[in-house]
């Protein structure tokens, strides 16, 4: 298309309309195997804004595919129209009516957002899928959302009262519960609106098409179905002889994909908060057969939660940093797990119901092991199964749990045998395949496993998909439970319904949307479920070379393909984690951890360039990453963007040449090694607000910064001194003495000799430069020829196995992680990765050895308010400053929830950056700090939280090592 028509539609809108490259690569992938590169994205700000559109589809017979989070793993999202994501700008809870508990929401709403929201007024919205936290109301009326609380408070449409819809000529209407009457003068009105009741009226008042319905749809009582559109939900009404009172046609809307009108606002019934006593039994099985054996017995009890975990799911958690603390109830090397959740209002009856549950289970006999959660422990295995679909992406290579027969659901009497007829399928095919599920609806997610980069593959992702396609027809189940039809099922639909009711949708489709503007492809009239791949079948894999080691994802490409849509980095700040944090501020696509990933992946993969990652779309996505490194432990595939990162700076670099600012900051250490020679004048030069300012609008440093002052100390000399006046008694330690401790933060090295020497150890220094100036700018020659020289100084050290304890979370944990990359071939690589520790780990570990007791410190009472850097977050924990911090033992602490500082380096002292700096900041860190007392303690071990803090709050924090030495009873 032209793109001065986009450019006139993008005039008329108040929202925005994006048609560059890079926003539509971005679009053209959901959570699915699909790949679309749609003509434009358009964020509408107004019902305005979606009206032009809906006039722009229907002149230029464009589609219209609206998009919520973009996790939806069957392809619903994508499409080579124009996406309308609304998840940007139609985000209000738009009203509440507590008497009869119900909410009025704009599509945009994030699901656990809406709950937050909801609790102070003991409501909320049940149903919960895995992806919970990020989701949002739109895309789980779209998709008819389930999760696993379906078998207490139903799906999606159970829980719609209300639709606020545009039709396709653009009228706004309202879908609700009407009358029969109310139906009757609908029929007569010459508008689009009525033109569909009329339609349903005649067509379902057919006793022959009830019939062909009846027949033919999933058995009834399988409540989680998602196969085609819902006309044997309106087949309840009384008005076509069934039950219900009224028709309501949100019902029919609910699970149609957006495919027949463009929903404005829902409103929907709300549940009382589940009650607060709760307890879970996870069964262990040894085989698959007995798990769901036991399931249909179990389900006979009154249930909040009955999910199934398969080996290979809890395989993949072994390698997930977030999720290694969640198995902490995992015995053995189960085949399977089964979740039985009960909660009851008081301790005696959930004791009862927990009893009656184990004594079905000790009955069956078929479990080896029954551990029973209770509290936080609960939630720690919710979030092990939310983690799963994720978790599916950490595999490495190309073979991939692919999603095609993932989401059958059948009666719960026939589960058992479905299985086992599925299983032989699978084996027909030598096929391995992923069992996770809500076990307690009849629904498991199998996946198998495949290469669709190999045509053999992608012609099994065919016949398999066929195979369990005819399989479920044979139990009359539904072939989607709750992930849609999207592109990956749609074909199916006449085979799961009839022909004759699939023309009956198709007829229907053509009522609502003559011109099909509105999502086509699905649901009617499919686009083929083995075209359009994510990935070229049968190309040839493009030769990357890198100078970082991406071997444990065999190579980078593959490391950015890890990531399979699942949008975890979709999350906001009111959520558990710190995960992309410019999201967070600027609620961008562009500016989360699968946008960067996806624009890797495409660019490396498509480039006709020498270097293939020569290309401004890719230094823009990565432009606002922090590199704080949140994705590594939080991505369930773990993809490390700030990785990644490192090395697209690099390699463009060496194409476009690197900037005086990139130099100044990666030779950070060089210039404060010179500074600190003449400390004064430098300070004082940095200070002066013509001299500084000047030197700050030279190098595009942001006017608001304070540049650090730099100082000249002999720290060789001073422990000398320290250690003439107190014996070691303990184990001898290195105490490293990093870049920004040498010359910027010398105080905190101070206060960590006196602290240690005080503490009875045997401290040495190591004085060198990490290397995280260069990683951080992309300098990595000389970043590598760094990380080499320091293996090589401290072989002795390495040798004697001695622990090198570091301040700055950035610089030692380095050692742990970049150096792995840098030198992989190291023979002391291994024994640096053991012996190198922050400071706060060594100490935590010495109270957990018993070497270090409260007796040492203050009976002063304070409180102290923490924040820990964010490599410590992603690489080590926070416990561990949690714990030395309660050493003083009238000290009160707590850790602030916060994400990023915002300030990352050099990040938040770049001009263009500022903003987004201080906007990280006020999310949580900010008004956090802000809050507490004058005399509350701030502790932060990153020199830039410190800083940010700082600039942000006008507070001053500590290290947690210089509150430590200020709290000994005795000093030096």
């Amino acid at each position: 298309m032209d793109k001065s028509f986009l450019k006139k539609l993008a005039d008329k809108l108040q929202g925005e309309l994006e048609f560059d490259l890079l926003q539509r690569s971005l679009y053209a992938t959901d959570a699915s195997v699909y790949r679309k590169l749609p003509l434009a994205v358009a964020y509408p700000q107004t019902k305005g804004d979606i009206k032009h559109l809906i006039d722009f589809a229907n002149a230029h017979k464009v589609g219209l595919i609206p998009r919520t989070a973009g996790t939806s793993l069957a392809g619903q999202c994508v499409g080579d129209g124009i996406v309308v994501d609304v998840s940007k700008h139609f985000t209000q809870i738009v009203a509440l009516d507590e008497a009869n508990k119900t909410v009025r929401v704009q599509p945009g709403v994030v699901r656990d957002e809406l709950n937050q929201y909801l609790k102070p007024f003991g409501l909320f919205f049940g149903p919960n899928t895995s992806t919970s936290n990020r989701c949002m109301i739109g895309g789980m009326v779209g998709n008819n959302s389930s999760g696993t609380t379906s078998i207490q408070y139903g799906v999606t449409r159970d829980k719609v009262l209300e639709l606020k819809c545009l039709l396709s000529d653009g009228t706004e209407t309202i879908f609700k519960n009407v009358s029969k009457e109310v139906v009757e003068k609908k029929r007569d009105e010459d508008t689009l609106e009525g033109k569909i009741y009329n339609f349903l009226f005649n067509e379902l008042s057919n006793p022959k098409i009830q019939k062909h319905i009846q027949n033919e749809f999933p058995k009834p009582e399988i409540h989680r179905r998602n196969t085609g559109y819902a006309i044997d939900e309106l087949l309840k009404s009384t008005i076509f002889g069934g039950e219900n009172k009224g028709l309501n046609l949100s019902h029919l809307l609910s699970g149609s994909e957006g495919t027949l009108a463009f929903t404005t606002e829902i409103t929907l019934q709300l549940d009382d908060i589940p009650p607060s006593k709760a307890a879970m039994v996870c069964t262990h099985y040894a085989t698959l057969e007995d798990c769901l054996a036991d399931v249909a017995p179990v389900m006979a009890h009154n249930l909040h939660t009955c999910e199934m975990m398969d080996k290979v799911i809890l395989d993949c958690t072994k390698n997930n940093r977030a999720q290694l603390e969640n198995r902490f109830f995992v015995d053995g090397d189960p085949a399977a797990i089964l979740m039985l959740e009960v909660k009851t209002n008081t301790d005696s009856e959930l004791e009862q119901q927990l009893e009656a549950l184990l004594k079905t289970i000790k009955k069956s006999g078929l479990s080896y092991a029954n551990p029973i959660l209770k509290d936080t422990e609960i939630n720690k295995a919710i979030e092990l199964r939310k983690a799963g679909l994720g978790l599916l992406g950490n595999m490495v290579g190309d073979r991939k749990a692919v999603a095609c027969i993932e989401d059958t659901a059948v009666a719960l009497d026939d589960l058992k045998d479905f299985i086992g007829e599925f299983t032989k399928i699978m084996d027909g095919y030598g096929q391995e395949a992923v069992y996770y599920a809500h076990a307690g609806a009849g629904e498991l997610h199998l996946r198998p496993i495949l290469n669709l980069k190999k045509s053999e593959d992608v012609s099994l992702f065919r016949s398999i998909t066929t195979d369990v396609a005819h399989l479920t027809k044979k139990y009359k189940g539904s072939f989607s439970g709750e992930h849609g039809d999207g592109i990956v099922r749609a074909e199916f639909i006449p085979l799961m319904i009839g022909k004759d009711n699939y023309e009956l949708l198709r007829r229907l489709k053509k009522v609502f949307d003559p011109n099909s503007i509105f999502n086509p492809g699905k649901i009617v009239d499919a686009f083929p479920m083995d075209e359009s791949l994510r990935y070229e079948v049968d190309r040839k894999e493009p030769e990357v070379n890198t100078l970082l080691d991406f071997s444990d994802s065999e190579g980078i490409l593959k490391a950015a393909e890890k990531c399979n849509g699942s949008g975890d980095c979709r999350k906001s700040h009111t959520m558990n984690g710190g995960m992309c944090p410019s999201y967070h501020a600027t609620k961008n696509e562009k500016d989360t951890t699968r946008a960067r990933a996806n624009a890797l992946r495409e660019f490396l993969t498509n480039s006709d360039k020498t270097n293939r990652f020569n290309h401004d779309e890719l230094k823009e996505v990565f432009d606002l990453c922090l590199s704080c490194k949140a994705c590594a432990s939080e991505c369930p595939s773990n993809v490390d963007v700030a990785t990644l990162k490192s090395e697209f700076q690099y390699q463009y670099q060496e194409s476009n040449g690197y900037s005086l600012r990139s130099k100044l900051f990666a030779y950070n250490t060089t210039f404060n090694r010179l500074g600190s020679k003449i400390p004064s004048l430098t300070n004082a030069v940095y200070k002066s607000s013509i001299m500084g300012g000047l030197l700050k609008k030279s190098f595009g440093v942001a006017q608001e910064r304070d540049l650090p002052k730099v100082y000249r100390f002999d720290f060789e000399k001073y422990l000398k001194n320290q250690k003439n006046s107190q014996k070691p008694t303990k184990q001898k330690i290195v105490l490293y003495i990093d870049e920004f401790t040498n010359y910027l933060d010398v105080e905190i090295g101070k206060d960590a000799i006196d602290l240690l020497i005080q503490l009875g150890h045997d401290v040495t220094l190591f004085h060198a430069e990490s290397g995280r100036t260069y990683l951080s700018k992309g300098f990595l020659k000389q970043a590598k020829a760094l990380a080499q020289s320091n293996l090589e100084r401290m072989k002795s050290m390495l040798d004697e196995n001695l622990p090198i304890l570091g301040l700055e979370p950035s610089a030692i944990l380095s050692f742990r992680d970049e150096y792995k990359r840098l030198c992989p071939q190291s023979k002391y690589l291994k024994s640096l990765t053991q012996n190198t520790f922050l400071i706060e780990e060594f100490l935590a570990n010495e109270i957990k050895e018993g070497n270090l007791s409260s007796e040492l410190f203050t009976e002063e009472t304070r409180e102290v308010k923490i924040h820990n850097h964010c490599h410590q977050k992603a690489l080590s924990n926070q416990k561990v400053t949690f714990d030395i911090m309660n050493l003083p033992k009238n000290y009160k602490v707590s850790i602030i929830p916060s994400g990023c500082c915002g300030m990352a380096g050099s990040f938040g002292y770049e001009k263009e950056h500022y903003q987004t700096s201080m906007q990280v900041g006020e999310l949580k860190l900010f008004p956090s700090v802000r809050k507490a007392s004058e005399n509350t303690i701030i502790s932060a071990n990153g020199t830039s939280c410190r800083h940010q803090i700082m600039d942000g709050t006008k507070k001053q924090a500590l290290h947690p090592v210089s509150i430590l030495k200020s709290a000994l009873k005795s000093t030096l």
